[in-house]
């Protein structure tokens, strides 16, 4: 079985609650198979830390066998014999709690989306013998803080 790239994606909403424009949006990219949702997680973590939960999936059966409930898995809401304790995600040196994301009176979407677009490109990449050697997500602050990075890069040759 193929899986796409993974994303995780956690969205706060202060102390309100996701809206039916979200739902909307993310059921059109599934109709259209853009992405597939692995795990969406809604979460409220009270002012004492403590967290209740609603779980959905798009998984079959035997995916969701193999690949668990990751979402509830990452803040610490799987079954064990010691009760839950969150999973990590050692990010190089630094390890990272995905509950730690989440502020107190707050509630969250924890989303685990698999890229489909992605699969078809991915399996080219491999077919020519291409291996990848990097990968990360640039978001529109970035872009903005490198313009302006560059821009005073600019004064300072020229100044």
């Amino acid at each position: 079985m193929s899986f796409g790239p993974m994303q995780l994606l956690i969205i706060g909403f202060g102390d309100t609650e996701p809206t039916g424009e979200i739902a909307a949006e993310l059921r059109r990219l599934r109709e259209h198979d853009i992405v597939r949702l692995v795990d969406l997680l809604v979460v409220m973590k009270d002012a004492d830390g403590e967290v209740a939960a609603v779980e959905t999936t798009d998984l079959s059966p035997d995916e969701a066998e193999q690949l668990g409930a990751i979402a509830s898995a990452l803040i610490g809401l799987g079954e064990g014999d010691d009760g839950p304790a969150p999973a990590d995600l050692s990010l190089g040196q630094e390890v990272w709690y995905v509950a730690d994301a989440i502020p107190e009176g707050t509630t969250a979407a924890i989303a685990v989306l698999e890229h489909r677009w992605a699969i078809p490109l991915r399996d080219a990449v491999i077919h020519r013998g291409g291996v990848p050697l990097a990968d990360t997500w640039l978001h529109p602050s970035d872009l903005v803080a490198l313009g302006i990075e560059v821009a005073a890069g600019r004064e300072a040759a020229a100044g």
